[in-house]
């Protein structure tokens, strides 16, 4: 399918929806169901915001794979990049890049795999966050060198600071294209960078090459996660939000400092151009697939594509949890932010049968008073807003391994009503939904066979059962004996066999007010900052 016939089946599509809608508002009047086409859940060109991207509405025909955990990631992206030969194209982003991580044994080095292919004739690009100083615990120096060797083997990869002051370009995404061979083009679009501390099993055991986090993770942190593999048309979607920022004539970075050494230090800060893009790959299923963005609001050097900023993360959200009327399943690193938690308090309030099931990290991934309190404090305000619009009805659980050390919840998956479901690498937070960079794929499936599979593989994962109830109550009542089982091993000092399940109820500390006063300035300033234009914030408005 090519991009002008995406765009028209969008367009129409378009109209289709709006029809579904009505209909929709119908039923729930009634109480009657009907089966609908999905685009309803989805935006349209206009409720997007942004009519800058070349972006597709949405595309049809695809598939969809939720790989979840680093090393299901790993175990399928090493073949699709091994699988590349001369003249085919491989693009990425990335938050962070350890160039030793392993994808699998001795020899599957990211960058040596990456090197191995630039060297046999493949067009390999990168785009990796410069990041701040490595004193202040990001990448810097892990970033610089994975560009380095890439570029030595005939690739290119640039370290790109066109964020806001204290921003991050977050999107964590692979595209492989084969001109000759369509069929096998493939995107991963996620939450996993090619790093440290990402390649853990389903078990938990963490990543043999282990990132140091909070001391209560241990030295070998356990980490959850999701990736999304994906073909079809939408492959050619993910590659134009590539392209976007590729094509962005603007500096790597404003900072005349770092403009000073990168030119002392020959670094490459100019974007060769790519091959002209090939058209979007056939059909490879029948999911229909939303990318969702957000791009901060920048007074000077804007975006070309993104002039004002785009927040269809925050939109798309926002849309999908208000058609919420049985359950909202999440899985995130924060869930933070009045704000942001504000749209499933929203949901609740006016739907009394919604429940809202969260997985989420029992501890900040930072020790001290900059890095885990002020975290403390934005879960502890949405709980608080989100327990209020729903009582009971809002059940919020963090996982452990076998030994106990708690499990990191790195996902950012949302799932409503079994119709709606998103993998990305936003979280629910304001600065995903606003300041940094981030993408997810929204999918709408009618049938609510993908968004069941996935909801039904993480309750495995997290239950040690399967949960083939699609009964909401079912579905909740096992997450509840679950946490409530392991919870009385725990009182009772772990006599006899450990209970089947990870999940404990999440009880966050108690902060006191004073704690509350100074937490909540960094948390505003430094955790998660607000990059909406200012009428935006001034009106609430996404």
């Amino acid at each position: 399918m090519t991009d002008r016939e995406t765009r028209t089946t969008g367009q129409e599509a378009r109209t289709t929806g709006q029809e579904a809608h009505v209909t929709d508002q119908e039923a729930r009047t009634t109480g009657r169901q009907v089966r609908t086409t999905g685009e309803e859940w989805l935006l349209d060109a206009q409720e997007r915001g942004n009519p800058h991207t070349r972006l597709a509405a949405w595309t049809d025909g695809n598939a969809a794979r939720p790989l979840v955990d680093g090393r299901a990631y790993y175990d399928a992206l090493l073949p699709a990049l091994r699988g590349t030969r001369r003249g085919d194209l491989i693009l990425f982003t990335d938050w962070r890049g350890d160039p030793d991580q392993r994808l699998d044994g001795p020899g599957t080095e990211i960058s040596q795999v990456l090197c191995e292919a630039a060297r046999r004739g493949v067009v390999v690009k990168g785009l990796i966050w410069r990041s701040h100083l490595d004193r202040l615990r990001f990448s810097e120096q892990e970033n610089k060198h994975l560009g380095d060797e890439i570029e030595a083997a005939g690739g290119e990869c640039l370290r790109d600071m066109r964020v806001r002051p204290g921003g991050s370009h977050h999107q964590k995404f692979v595209v492989v294209r084969h001109p000759d061979r369509p069929e096998r083009d493939v995107a991963f679009v996620g939450g996993i960078d090619l790093c440290h501390g990402r390649g853990d099993s389903p078990e938990h055991e963490g990543d043999p090459q282990s990132q140091r986090m909070a001391a209560t993770y241990g030295t070998r942190p356990p980490w959850h996660d999701v990736q999304l593999e994906l073909r079809g048309p939408v492959v050619g979607q993910v590659e134009t939000t590539f392209r976007e920022r590729w094509e962005d004539p603007t500096p790597l970075s404003r900072n005349p400092f770092l403009r000073l050494q990168d030119r002392l230090d020959g670094e490459d800060v100019r974007a060769d151009p790519l091959p002209p893009q090939l058209p979007d790959p056939p059909p490879a299923g029948a999911l229909r697939v939303q990318l969702l963005r957000t791009y901060p609001y920048r007074r000077t050097a804007r975006y070309p594509f993104a002039p004002e900023g785009e927040r269809s993360v925050a939109r798309g959200y926002r849309k999908a949890a208000a058609r919420g009327r049985r359950l909202i399943y999440l899985e995130d690193q924060y869930l933070w932010s009045p704000q942001v938690a504000g749209c499933f308090a929203d949901a609740l309030r006016a739907t009394p049968g919604l429940h809202l099931v969260a997985v989420v990290p029992r501890h900040p991934d930072a020790d001290g008073r900059i890095g885990g309190t002020p975290q403390l404090y934005g879960r502890e305000r949405a709980l608080a807003i989100l327990r209020a619009a729903g009582g009971e009805r809002v059940h919020v659980f963090s996982p452990e391994n076998a030994q106990g050390t708690p499990i990191y919840v790195h996902a950012k998956v949302c799932i409503v009503d079994d119709a709606w479901a998103t993998i990305g690498s936003d979280n629910v937070s304001l600065r995903s939904w606003t300041h940094d960079s981030e993408l997810t794929c929204a999918v709408a499936d009618p049938t609510g066979d993908y968004a069941r599979s996935l909801r039904r593989r993480l309750a495995r994962e997290h239950l040690g059962i399967d949960v083939d109830e699609d009964d909401p109550d079912a579905f909740i009542d096992a997450f509840e004996r679950c946490a409530a089982g392991l919870q009385a091993w725990h009182d009772g000092g772990r006599q006899g066999p450990r209970p089947s399940g990870r999940l404990l109820r999440y009880r966050g500390p108690r902060l006191d007010a004073w704690t509350r006063r100074w937490s909540g300035v960094l948390y505003r300033l430094i955790h998660d900052p607000d990059g909406r234009p200012p009428a935006l914030r001034r009106t609430g408005a996404f």
